[in-house]
């Protein structure tokens, strides 16, 4: 597992194991949120293995699939309340940790300058420059 801290609360990782998850709990995790739709896995790799794998390590599992059709304003705002309610350390998981940082970025929009956004991601390793201006937009909405 490679989780990347987004904020104190909020990780995002590239996909993971079933075997992660005894680790993912070691490391004080108490949701893991599935961003990664099952037709881009295989099945050892589905959300349904993910969450049984979850279950025994005492860790609550939440699938949000994510794709560029589904990251709407409701799928951002359930994104951010799946976080808020996550308790103290939350890991979101899709194929790189991207869209897990797009999802964030854009439930940040109007709460938090643009380049503090962008920075955080950065920081992750994650570039979403190209989103600063989707970012802009949604923060003069809010």
């Amino acid at each position: 597992m490679d989780a990347r801290r987004i904020t104190d609360r909020y990780f995002v990782s590239p996909q993971i194991d079933p075997e992660d998850l005894p680790g993912i709990a070691e490391a004080g995790f108490t949701r893991v949120i599935c961003n990664r739709p099952d037709a881009e896995v295989p099945p050892s790799h589905q959300a349904a293995s993910i969450a049984e794998a979850a279950k025994a390590a005492g860790v609550d599992f939440e699938v949000l699939p994510l794709t560029h059709q589904t990251m709407t304003p409701e799928n951002v705002a359930r994104q951010s309340t799946l976080v808020e309610d996550g308790g103290e350390k939350v890991l979101a998981y899709c194929a790189s940790g991207t869209r897990c940082t797009v999802v964030w970025a854009l439930s940040r929009a109007g709460q938090e300058p643009v380049g503090d956004i962008l920075s955080r991601a950065a920081e992750a390793g994650y570039d979403l420059g190209g989103l600063a201006p989707t970012l802009e937009a949604l923060a003069a909405q809010r």
